[in-house]
C-alpha cells in the first residue's frame, strides 16, 4: 500500500515543463485580470464623458433653437410692446394674441405669466389661462412657474422640469427659455421636449456596455489563445533550450580559439620581428667575425662584440616577451609589484605620466584574483593608449571589508575609446564576472574611471599571508613622464 501511495505522488510530481507553463501563465492570467479591469474601468469612464459631452451638444443645440424662437417672438410682438404704455390693455390683448396664434411642430408654444403666477398664454394647454400657478411642481418635486418669473426678473434663462406633451398627455423632461417683459412684468417664454435626447443618451450607454461585454470577450479569447501558444511552446523549450546551450558552448570555445589564435599570432611576430631578426643578425657577426679570425683580421674581435651586444638584446627580447605573457613577479613578490613594473614600462614606452598607489592588505589576493587585475590592468592601460587621448593614468590597488578593489583614472575622452569589437572590455567584465565581483565605469567630462573589485572570498586567510602581496605599506607613486 505505502508503495502504491510513493508512486502515486511520484507521478502526481510536477515536472519542469509544467513549473515552466504554470510559472508563464499564471503571470499571464493576472496580467490579464488587471487588464481587464482597467480597461473596463477606463472605457467606462471615458464613455461616460463622451456620453457627457454629446448631451451637453445636443441640448446647447436645443437651447439655441429655443433662443432663436423667443427671438422671432420678441420681433413680432416689438411693434406693439415698443410704443404701449404698462397700462395698455389693448396692446397687452394684442400680445397675447399674437403670441397664442404663434404654435410650431407638434408640441411647440409659447407661454406668458405675470410675475404674481398668473398664466395669460397657453394655446395647447388652455385650461392653465387665467389662473395662478406659482406654487406648481412636477412629479419630482421641482417648482415650475417660480424659477421661470424668477428668471424673467433677472432678464433671460433656462429652467428644466417634467411637463406634460401636448400631443400625448405624458410626461416628458422639457427645457424652458424665458425672457421678461419688464414694462408688463410678465415672463415670455417657449420650451423643447428633450426626451429624445435622452433616448440617445441611453442608446450610447447600451452601445457602451455592448462594447465592453465585447471587449472582454476578445481579452479572454486573446488570453486562450496565448495560453494555447504558451503550452505549445512549453512542449519545445527543453530542446530549444538545448540547442541553445550548444551554440553558446560553441561560440565561447570559439572565442577561446580565437583568443588562443590572436595571442600566437602576437607572440609569432614579436618573435619574428624582434628575436629571429636579432639571432639572423647575431649569425652574421659570427660568421664575419670567423672569416676574418681565419684571415688574421683584427676586426674580428669587433664583429664579436656586435654579436655579443646582439646576444644580450635578444636575451632581451625574450624576457620581455616571456614578461608579457605571464609576469614571475606576479607569483613571486605579488600584484604591487607587477603593477609596479607595469606602469612604468608604460610610462616609458608611452610618454603617458602614470602613477601607482597601493596600500597593504590584511590578507594575500588568491592567484585566480591576482592574475585577473593584471590582466584587467594591462586591457585598459592598452585601451587608454590606443584610443583615449590621456595624458594622465593613476592606479590605485587597496583593500577593504568587502574585498579588494583596483581603481584605474586617466583624463581620457571615452567617446574615442570604443572599438568596433568591444572585446578588450567584455573581457574585462567577464574576467571579474568569473570571480563573483563588480565592474564598474564612469566616464565624464573630466575623465574615465574603472573601478574593478574582487570579494572577500578571494583574500587568502591570515595564516597564509606571507608578505603583504607586494604592496607596500602608505603608497607608492610611479610616475614617469616622457
Amino acid at each position: 500500500m505505502q508503495s502504491r501511495l510513493k508512486a502515486f505522488w511520484a507521478k502526481k510530481r510536477v515536472s519542469y515543463g509544467q513549473k515552466l507553463f504554470l510559472l508563464a501563465t499564471l503571470p499571464l492570467i493576472l496580467a490579464v485580470a488587471g487588464i481587464s479591469a482597467v480597461v473596463a474601468v477606463q472605457s467606462k469612464a471615458l464613455a461616460e464623458r463622451e456620453i457627457a459631452a454629446l448631451e451637453e451638444q445636443l441640448i446647447e443645440a436645443k437651447r439655441r433653437e429655443l433662443r432663436n424662437y423667443l427671438y422671432i417672438a420678441r420681433t413680432a410682438i416689438q411693434a406693439v410692446y415698443g410704443p404701449a404704455l404698462p397700462d395698455d390693455e389693448v396692446a397687452k390683448l394684442r400680445v397675447t394674441q399674437i403670441l397664442s396664434s404663434m404654435v410650431y411642430g407638434q408640441d411647440g408654444y409659447f407661454f406668458v405669466y405675470q410675475y404674481d403666477g398668473t398664466n395669460l398664454v397657453s394655446p395647447r394647454q388652455t385650461w392653465l389661462i387665467n389662473r395662478n400657478w406659482m406654487d406648481l411642481t412636477d412629479s419630482e418635486g421641482t417648482k415650475i412657474v417660480a424659477p421661470l418669473i424668477q428668471t424673467a426678473r433677472q432678464g433671460t434663462g433656462y429652467h428644466s422640469y417634467l411637463w406634460e406633451k401636448p400631443s400625448t398627455g405624458e410626461k416628458a423632461r422639457m427645457v424652458a427659455y424665458v425672457i421678461g417683459l419688464q414694462d408688463w412684468r410678465w415672463a415670455v417664454g417657449t420650451g423643447i421636449f428633450i426626451d429624445d435626447i435622452i433616448a440617445k443618451v441611453e442608446a450610447s450607454r447600451a452601445e457602451v456596455q455592448e462594447r465592453i461585454a465585447n471587449t472582454f470577450f476578445w481579452i479572454g479569447l486573446i488570453t486562450l489563445a496565448a495560453l494555447l501558444l504558451v503550452f505549445m511552446s512549453g512542449l519545445f523549450i527543453t530542446a530549444r533550450e538545448r540547442r541553445l546551450a550548444d551554440a553558446k558552448l560553441k561560440e565561447l570555445t570559439q572565442r577561446v580559439l580565437d583568443t588562443q589564435e590572436e595571442e600566437r599570432g602576437r607572440v609569432a611576430r614579436e618573435l619574428h620581428d624582434s628575436i629571429s631578426q636579432l639571432l639572423v643578425g647575431i649569425r652574421y657577426a659570427l660568421e664575419l667575425a670567423r672569416r676574418r679570425f681565419d684571415q688574421g683580421d683584427k676586426r674580428a674581435g669587433q664583429n664579436i662584440d656586435r654579436g655579443i651586444d646582439a646576444l644580450h638584446e635578444a636575451i632581451h627580447e625574450v624576457r620581455r616577451i616571456s614578461h608579457d605573457l605571464r609576469p614571475g613577479q606576479l607569483d613571486d613578490l605579488g600584484l604591487g609589484a607587477a603593477l609596479k613594473s607595469l606602469t612604468e614600462s608604460y610610462a616609458t614606452r608611452t610618454g603617458i605620466q602614470t602613477g601607482l598607489k597601493t596600500v597593504v592588505f590584511r590578507n594575500r589576493l588568491d592567484a585566480d584574483a591576482k592574475i585577473a587585475l593584471y590582466r584587467i590592468a594591462q586591457e585598459a592601460l592598452t585601451n587608454i593608449e590606443r584610443h583615449s587621448g590621456a595624458t594622465k593614468v593613476m592606479v590605485e590597488v587597496f583593500g577593504h571589508r568587502s574585498g579588494a578593489t583596483m581603481r584605474i583614472q586617466d583624463n581620457g575622452k571615452w567617446a574615442e575609446r570604443k572599438s568596433p569589437s568591444g572585446l578588450g572590455l567584455r573581457n574585462m567584465e567577464e574576467r571579474v564576472e568569473q570571480l563573483k565581483g563588480s565592474f564598474q565605469i564612469t566616464a565624464s567630462d573630466h575623465g574615465t574611471v574603472l573601478e574593478a573589485t574582487v570579494p572577500l572570498s578571494h583574500m587568502l586567510p591570515p595564516e597564509q599571508r606571507g608578505t603583504s602581496d607586494g604592496l607596500s605599506s602608505g603608497f607608492q607613486d610611479n610616475r614617469k613622464a616622457s
